[in-house]
């Protein structure tokens, strides 16, 4: 165990976040004051354009159990936790958002799990609320498609909202893969785990920065991740797609032996040829994902770059 060891870790990614600090770190005080744990907040600026940098500065001067990692560039929320990851150093670890939408009191359930003796506590939503109409039914959706296909069972309705004990962390640092859907790492590192239930809140402040275009690349790096079934997918519909043309062809055989020769249609070659054309396109589109994925795991860059960090200075 590390000398001066926090009881626990909170783990906070941070991208145009101004309108959400004041009102989180009052919130968090509020819930962790009264549970006398040695407990610090780890901040990581993931390449903010507005205030939220100078903020942070402000509140760790205030506090110096706030650090932050100010990373050299914005790089995504996946990638800003796992740089989290490696810097925290309580004996549990909780990501939570800093728009407010994971009630900070759910902490003490969280934490009364793990005292229960289980390794991982996430959290699911029974409700999601300000999200639209169509944000829910495509999260349902994909949640639905991602846990049919993939080899790990990964809990739906579940965000990166969790309990890790310092066991899963040490275990989710060993993971370098570039292309990070952390909800399936989470799921993937296994131990013994369990869910407690909670009603998810809209935004304090400020604009989710996950528009439908960021969520379908989310969506397809989750599926690429866990699952090779889209690969495979394609070899089964191309014996399909044989056995058709080979029971037409037999068709058109008994029909020539029967009424002779007839003249070829035009229109069903056309259609034909723009049919298997487009499937060619969509298989070698799925491939492309992949390939791509490969790709930038063999360049072997670092996850991410810092540009400077506040609080770390004793590690």
């Amino acid at each position: 165990m590390k000398q001066n060891q926090p009881d626990l870790s909170l783990l906070i990614p941070c991208y145009n976040e101004e309108e959400n600090l004041e009102k989180l770190f009052s919130h968090l005080q509020l819930v962790l004051n009264p549970l006398n744990l040695d407990y610090e907040i780890v901040c990581i600026n993931d390449g903010s354009k507005d205030d939220t940098l100078q903020q942070l500065i402000n509140y760790h001067r205030q506090d110096n159990r706030i650090k932050i990692i100010n990373l050299s560039r914005n790089f995504g929320k996946e990638i800003a936790m796992s740089a989290g990851l490696d810097y925290t150093t309580g004996k549990v670890v909780i990501p939570i958002d800093a728009e407010l939408q994971d009630p900070p009191e759910l902490i003490i359930d969280l934490m009364a799990k793990w005292r229960e003796g289980y390794d991982m506590v996430y959290a699911v939503r029974k409700s999601r609320q300000g999200e639209s109409w169509l944000k829910k039914k495509t999260a349902d959706y994909f949640y639905s498609i991602i846990g049919k296909i993939s080899v790990i069972p990964i809990p739906p309705n579940t965000g990166d909202y969790r309990l890790l004990d310092e066991k899963v962390v040490k275990a989710l640092r060993q993971l370098p893969e570039k292309n990070r859907f952390m909800k399936g790492l989470f799921s993937w590192v296994g131990y013994r785990q369990a869910a407690i239930y909670f009603e998810r809140l809209p935004r304090y402040g400020g604009k989710s920065s996950f528009n439908y275009w960021k969520l379908w690349n989310f969506a397809l790096d989750g599926i690429t991740s866990f699952s090779s079934i889209p690969l495979k997918i394609w070899s089964y519909f191309g014996v399909f797609i044989s056995l058709i043309a080979l029971l037409y062809g037999l068709f058109l055989l008994l029909k020539t032996l029967i009424f002779g020769i007839d003249l070829p249609g035009y229109a069903s070659t056309i259609v034909a040829i723009l049919f298997l054309g487009g499937i060619q396109l969509i298989t070698l589109g799925v491939m492309g994902e992949y390939i791509a994925r490969i790709y930038e795991e063999v360049k072997g860059r670092p996850l991410y770059l810092i540009r400077e960090t506040y609080g770390f200075e004793e590690q």
